[in-house]
C-alpha cells in the first residue's frame, strides 16, 4: 500500500462531511480525526453560517470531538485528513492538539498554513511539528469548491440584486 492510499478512506470521510456542509450553506470543507489504529474518532464540516459561529472551520469541529472521544486534548498519534489545506487558525490548533500528522487534499493559496501562504506546521519555534502528506485527492475537493463558489456568484441576493461574492 502507497502511503497515500492509507488516507484515501479517510479522505472520502472528509469529502463526505464536506458536501453536508452544503445543505447549510457552508463552505464545503469537511475534516475527520484518526486515532493511531486507523478508527475515526472525529469528524467535522464548515458550521460557520449553520452556528454563526466564526471558529466553525472543519477542523476545529474534528479535533473538539476527537478529544472528546479520547477525553483529553492531546491527540498524540492521531491524525487530522482535511479536504484543504488548513488555515492558519486550524493548522495552530492542529499544533497544539499534537496531532501526528495532517493529510489534507487542495492547496489554499488565499489562506493555506500548511505551506502555500505560510507554514504554521513546520516553523521549528514551535514545540510540536506534525509530518504533512498534501494533495490527497486534491481534484475532487478543487471541483466541490468550484462548484459551490460559480453558485454563490451566479446566484443574485434577492435584498439587493447584486451577485453574492
Amino acid at each position: 500500500m502507497t502511503p497515500t492510499a492509507r488516507w484515501e478512506g479517510p479522505m472520502r470521510a472528509a469529502l463526505d462531511e464536506g458536501r453536508a456542509a452544503l445543505a447549510t450553506g457552508d463552505v464545503p470543507i469537511g475534516a475527520v480525526v484518526v486515532d493511531p489504529s486507523g478508527v475515526v474518532i472525529g469528524t467535522g464540516r464548515n458550521v460557520r453560517e449553520a452556528e454563526a459561529d466564526p471558529t466553525g472551520h472543519a477542523e476545529v469541529v474534528a479535533l473538539r470531538e476527537a478529544a472528546k472521544t479520547r477525553g483529553e486534548w492531546r491527540l498524540e498519534g492521531c491524525t487530522l485528513v482535511v479536504t484543504l489545506e488548513p488555515c492558519t487558525m486550524c493548522a495552530g490548533a492542529a499544533v497544539l492538539a499534537r496531532v501526528e500528522r495532517i493529510v489534507f487534499g487542495a492547496f489554499d493559496d488565499k489562506a493555506g498554513a500548511v505551506g502555500s501562504l505560510w507554514d504554521v506546521v513546520r516553523d521549528r519555534r514551535l514545540n510540536h511539528r506534525p509530518e504533512v502528506v498534501a494533495g490527497l485527492m486534491a481534484d475532487e475537493q478543487r471541483v466541490l469548491l468550484e462548484d459551490f463558489f460559480g453558485a454563490q456568484r451566479a446566484t443574485p441576493d434577492l435584498d439587493e440584486g447584486t451577485p453574492r461574492l
